[in-house]
Formats: C-alpha cells, sequence, structure tokens
C-alpha cells in the first residue's frame, strides 16, 4: 500500500512541474505582466523548495515521516487553489513559496523513506513515476486551456488531485516509519539520527552534494539547450529537433525503467560508473556531431546513460553516508539538484550569449566530464572514510564496530 501510495506522489510531484511553461501566456495575459516576471514566480517557489528540503531532516525527526508528507502536501493543496483563485498577481507569487515548501519537503522526505525502506528497483520506478507525472501535466493544462475554461481551471483539477494525495497520507499517516529496527540491521538500531551540523561536517556528504548539483545541471542543460543548439546553430528543422528532444526525455523515463529491473543484479556503484560513462559518450557525440546524425543518437544515448543516476545515489545514500546521516542528507542532496536545475543551464546560456550556441556542446561535455570525476573520487574515496567511520568507534576493548554503510 506503502509502494502505491508512493507512486502516486512522484506523479503528483511530476504534474504541476510541467504545467507553469503551458499555463504562463494565459496567466501573464491575466495579469497584464511583462514576459521577465515569470522568474519572480520561480524564484518565490525556488526559495519555499531549498528551504524546506534542506530542513527536511530535523523536520522529519520532530514530526516524523507521515506527518511531514501530510501538512506538505495540504501545502501544495493551498497552493493549486490560492493559483487558481489568486485575484492578484503578487499573491500569487506569495503562493509560490506553499508551492516550494510543500514540494522540497514531499521530494526529500518520501527519497529519504526509499532510500531506507525500498529496494534500488523500487526506487528507479519510483522516479520513472515522476516523469510520468511531468508528462500528464502539461497535456492536462493543454486540454483544459483548448476547452475554453481557462488555466485557473487547470490548477484547480491539480488541486483536487492533490488533495486526493493528502487523503491518502493522512490515511497512511501512521505506516511511514522509518524505525532502524524495521530495516532488520542491529548495527543500524545502535545509530540515533545525526544532526544537521554533525552530517553536514563530514567530507563524503559534501562530494554527493556536489554529484547531485551537478547531475540535475548536465540532465537540465541538454533538454533546455539542445534544441537551440540543433535549430539555430546547425539548422535542424524545429519539427525534427523537437522529436528528439522528446525522444530525450523518453529515453530518460525509459532507462529508469530499464535500471530498476536490472538493479538487483549490479551493484549501485556500477549503475552510476556506468551511466556516467555513458554519459560522457553521448554528450562528446552532441558536441562533435560528426554526421549521419551523430548529435541526435548523443542526445538520445544521453538520456538513457543517465536515468540510473539519481534514483540509484538515493537508494544508496544510507550506505554511503551511513543510516544516521541519511535523512539530513538527501534532503541536502535534493536541494542541491534543485540549485543545480539553475545554476547549470544559467551558465550555460551565459555562455552561449558570449560566445555563441555552439558553445553548448563542450558545455555537455564538460558538465558530463566533472559527473564522471566526481562519481570516481566519490567511489574511491569510500573505503578510506569507513575505515575512519571504524575507527571512531572503536571501543575500549580495542574491537570495533561495524563500519557505516557496510551491509
Amino acid at each position: 500500500m506503502l509502494l502505491a501510495v508512493a507512486l502516486v506522489a512522484f506523479v503528483s510531484l511530476g504534474l504541476p512541474d510541467g504545467v507553469l511553461g503551458v499555463a504562463w501566456p494565459s496567466i501573464r495575459r491575466s495579469f497584464d505582466l511583462p514576459p521577465d516576471q515569470l522568474g519572480t514566480l520561480l524564484a518565490s517557489a525556488t526559495i519555499g523548495y531549498l528551504t524546506s528540503s534542506f530542513s527536511s531532516g530535523a523536520v522529519v525527526t520532530r514530526l516524523g515521516i507521515g506527518r511531514l508528507l501530510l501538512w506538505s502536501s495540504a501545502l501544495m493543496v493551498v497552493n493549486s487553489l490560492a493559483y487558481a483563485l489568486a485575484p492578484s498577481w503578487w499573491l500569487m507569487v506569495g503562493a509560490g513559496v506553499l508551492a516550494g515548501l510543500g514540494a522540497g519537503a514531499i521530494d526529500a522526505g518520501i527519497n529519504a523513506f526509499a532510500a531506507a525502506r525500498f529496494s534500488p528497483r523500487l526506487v528507479s520506478w519510483l522516479h520513472a513515476s515522476y516523469g510520468v507525472g511531468a508528462t500528464l501535466g502539461p497535456l492536462l493544462m493543454t486540454a483544459v486551456l483548448t476547452s475554453g475554461l481557462g488555466w485557473r481551471w487547470g490548477y484547480a483539477v491539480i488541486g483536487l488531485v492533490l488533495a486526493a494525495l493528502a487523503v491518502s497520507f493522512l490515511l497512511t499517516v501512521r505506516l511511514w516509519r522509518m524505525d532502524p529496527s524495521e530495516r532488520g540491521s542491529p548495527s543500524d538500531a545502535r545509530e540515533p539520527a545525526a544532526g544537521l551540523f554533525d552530517t553536514l561536517a563530514r567530507r563524503r556528504v559534501w562530494l554527493n552534494i556536489a554529484l547531485f548539483f551537478v547531475y540535475t545541471g548536465l540532465e537540465v542543460s541538454a533538454g533546455q539547450w539542445s534544441y537551440s543548439l540543433f535549430t539555430e546553430a546547425r539548422g535542424v528543422a524545429p519539427g525534427v529537433a523537437g522529436i528528439w528532444i522528446g525522444v530525450y526525455w523518453a529515453g530518460l523515463t525509459a532507462g529508469r525503467i530499464a535500471s530498476g529491473a536490472v538493479a538487483s543484479r549490479l551493484p549501485g556503484d556500477a549503475l552510476v560508473r556506468l551511466g556516467s560513462i555513458g554519459a560522457l559518450i553521448g554528450a562528446l557525440l552532441i558536441w562533435w556531431d560528426p554526421g549521419m546524425g551523430a548529435g541526435f543518437l548523443g542526445l538520445a544515448a544521453l538520456g538513457f546513460a543517465l536515468a540510473p543516476i539519481y534514483p540509484t545515489l538515493i537508494a544508496e545514500t544510507p550506505k554511503r553516508l551511513g543510516p544516521s546521516h541519511a535523512t539530513s542528507a538527501i534532503g541536502f542532496q535534493v536541494a542541491a539538484a534543485y540549485l543545480g536545475t539553475a545554476a547549470i543551464p544559467g551558465l550555460t546560456g551565459l555562455l552561449a550569449s558570449q560566445a555563441g550556441l555552439t558553445v553548448i556542446g563542450p558545455c555537455l561535455f564538460g558538465t558530463a566530464l566533472v559527473l564522471f570525476l566526481l562519481q570516481e573520487i566519490t567511489r574511491h574515496g569510500r573505503r578510506t572514510d569507513n575505515e575512519e567511520d571504524a575507527s571512531w568507534r572503536s571501543n575500549g576493548s580495542g574491537s570495533r564496530a561495524m563500519p557505516t554503510g557496510v551491509r
């Protein structure tokens, strides 16, 4: 039952994300706004998202995962209804903070729960479900707009869907537990949840934060800038370029379904390593573009290769950082991922405005190279850090406890 609710939750998380782009022209006309005011609304949501995801570990410790999910989903319902009824633009901007607070807490909280209680296969499929929601959201808003009902009705419908999610969290609130004893690991049971600053003091946590920042930056940069690269710098027909952008996102979703199917057969480190190598090859093909559709194939390969990295890193967080640090660390990672979706595509756009759109290819390759190097550094540094952890937990007789993350 919890898995079913979690799958619906990820679909619901993706649902609002693709809606704003479709609704924005109508919203802008309703409030007589210049185009750049979209950034104001996105900024308000970003403030809420970073606040809730960064502090989610501390909130889970106080409220528990079930109550966090319940109240966060309630915030998202209020946000959607506020969008639907907002009489003024600035009230809508204020409601954007609620959207960020709710989405950030649900994203971090349910990822922490999934990492503790679900297998890597199921975590991959959860993230594939997000792609389903991100696909359905624009279709829903498009259907509402073409029917003549207006963008407010679209947000009202989304609010009803999110209300159903809040009810499902209410009915299952007592079942969302991450008690260490339930995971069947005696060593976990001896470890209480670490504090926020204790987690931030660990080098491995910052390496993982950097991994998430760079990964999402690469994923979103490829999705946002490849169309401009193909059409404006390489003369590809818009219809053809649009199809291949769709192939990229479809490859990401299909790759997560496929990686979930093989997750029980391959170690998490191997999946992340293979994905980062594949991303490096795909980005190189986009940059090089020797002809015969190699750039298109590189984009498709990049989407498929990136697919297992994010969900596998989430699922492996308790193993990589230790169960006592996992809940806070996942909140930090999710916050870093959100920042990466803005910072790296933004830097790519700045470079493209200075040096021309042809710089997008080398930017994608450079980001993929940094991702590969970061995962290699993290992979090779874990053994040394685990030995240090074991030394810190040595008892007076000289015997040592099981190192955190070893199972």
